[in-house]
């Protein structure tokens, strides 16, 4: 409990933990505000990368993840092609996994080669990346 109190007296919020705190320090950390219910893609968009934790190359890989639109997906391979790195899927692969902000940057529009949905880090897993998908109105093997 002792990092909510430190964290709430930095960024003045007065929310509790049984009212969401999680899903606001994760959006606080994000660089997000909500404005109202729910988080547009512009602010998506809005996003600063280079405040995140992660190496250069991680915040290359969640840049282009911002711009894949919603009901689109890519693969691995594609987004590595995206970047200039066509030989290095597993490198992307891999900083798509540690995105710190899923699903605000969109990871659960990468997919495998084979059209399948490989995995999720997000919360719920792949469970979650399918959700997100079909509500997207993205078409799943």
């Amino acid at each position: 409990m002792g990092w909510f109190v430190i964290y709430v007296s930095i960024y003045g919020m007065t929310e509790t933990p049984q009212f969401g705190i999680l899903k606001v320090v994760k959006e606080r950390l994000c660089g997000l505000t909500r404005q109202g219910s729910r988080l547009s893609h512009s602010a998506m968009q809005k996003i600063d990368i280079q405040k995140l934790k992660g190496t250069p190359f991680q915040k290359k890989i969640w840049q282009a993840l911002i711009k894949i639109p919603k009901g689109k997906t890519v693969t691995y391979t594609e987004l590595a092609r995206k970047i200039g790195k066509p030989k290095s899927v597993r490198a992307v692969a891999n900083a798509v996994g540690t995105n710190p902000c899923a699903p605000m940057i969109p990871c659960h529009r990468v997919v495998r080669s084979d059209g399948s949905l490989g995995g999720y880090s997000g919360k719920g897993g792949v469970k979650t990346k399918r959700k997100l998908l079909l509500k997207e109105g993205v078409t799943i093997k």
